[in-house]
């Protein structure tokens, strides 16, 4: 094969292989924390029936608990997110939000700014 039918077969291949590899390439990304983001989707789960997970952006040792329970009360209910990080934020649900979370929909929420910063927070059904 000459040097010119080579690099034009190479440059067809990149060509086709560089979409087809966005297609199966990992969906989620680092946020710098060493954890991956949370998938943009995630699957619906049923926060009246078990509570709720989340996804801490820029997480380093933070916690957040929302009970299934916290959710059925629906009334506003501030959390500590200290979990073991070396400093505490407070986090606010809005009864608006229980009520978004009652149809099994996400919400996002922003804690408080503290040591300088603040984290964004999705919560979401379990």
């Amino acid at each position: 094969m000459e040097r010119k039918t080579f690099i034009q077969k190479a440059a067809g291949l990149m060509l086709i292989g560089i979409p087809a590899y966005s297609l199966i390439g990992c969906s989620s990304s680092d946020d710098g924390s060493g954890n991956p983001d949370p998938d943009p989707l995630p699957t619906q789960g049923n926060c009246l029936e078990n509570g709720t997970t989340n996804a801490i952006g820029g997480n380093h040792g933070h916690n957040l608990v929302v009970s299934a329970g916290d959710v059925n009360a629906g009334v506003v209910k501030t959390y500590s997110i200290m979990g073991s990080g070396t400093h505490d934020h407070s986090l606010t649900i809005s009864a608006a939000n229980f009520n978004i979370l009652k149809t099994n929909q996400s919400i996002s929420v922003t804690s408080s700014n503290n040591d300088g910063h603040s984290h964004p927070v999705t919560v979401s059904c379990a």
